[in-house]
This record gives C-alpha cells, structure tokens and sequence, in this order.
C-alpha cells in the first residue's frame, strides 16, 4: 500500500530505527515510545491487521516478538512488558498494517491497560454459545 507508513519504513523510503529484519519482517522502535523501548513488529507484506495475516507469518512475527521481547527485557532492565495489538479504530488501531507492540514496563503507573468488570452485566452462558455454535 503505497500510502501506508509502515510499507514504507519497509521499503526504505522513510527511515525508522530498525532493531530486526528477516525476509517475513521487521521491527523497530515505535516513535511514540509509550515506554522505553516500545517496539513494533510487523510482517513485510501489508495485511490490515490480525483478522486477515495469514496463520504461517503470524506464527512467525509472534516468534521474533518473543524473541526481541526478552532482548528488550534483559538489556533495557525492564520489570515485564505488554504484548499488544490493536485491530480497527474501536481498540485503538491507527496504523492499518498488521503490527504487534512490544511495551517494556519499568512501572506499573507510566501506561495505562484498563480492563473493567462487566461480569454482573454479562451471561457468560450466552456469549459461550454465540463463540461456539
């Protein structure tokens, strides 16, 4: 996608601190740099995001994740980290090229993931159902 900002820190048209390459993807410090060290992997062949990458490369980005996440963890001193990726606009997507964030946590107040509780507003029963029928 010739307009997609990603595609092109991967092509080389734009420059991007590139901490990973192999021929399935990439990796890179994120600019926003939620937390120290905030790294984004992303497969080079463009893919909207987790809904459409292909099962064979997802395994693959998920493997460097794992891999440069303990490279992120041992050399930046982090306490743990956060695995996250956003799909669509309503979790947070901004970027619409498949990518996985790798967040490095050095305390528990510099980023913010809030789960709420809707367990009395919820029957587990009926969304088990629609999940599996």
């Amino acid at each position: 996608m010739s307009n997609c900002i990603f595609c092109k820190i991967i092509n080389k048209e734009i420059p991007g601190k590139i901490i990973y390459e192999d021929d399935v993807c990439i990796a890179f410090l994120d600019l926003s740099q939620a937390t120290y060290g905030h790294t984004l992997v992303i497969p080079k062949k463009h893919f909207e995001n987790i809904l459409e990458v292909d099962a064979q490369t997802l395994a693959h980005v998920m493997q460097v994740t794992q891999k440069l996440a303990k490279q992120i963890v041992e050399k930046l001193n982090a306490k743990g980290l956060n695995i996250l990726t956003n799909t669509n606009e309503v979790a947070g997507q901004t970027v619409h090229h498949f990518h996985v964030h790798i967040l490095p946590r050095y305390d528990e107040k510099e980023l913010v993931i809030e789960f709420n509780d809707h367990s009395q507003d919820v029957d587990l029963d009926e969304v088990y159902q629609k999940i599996v029928k």
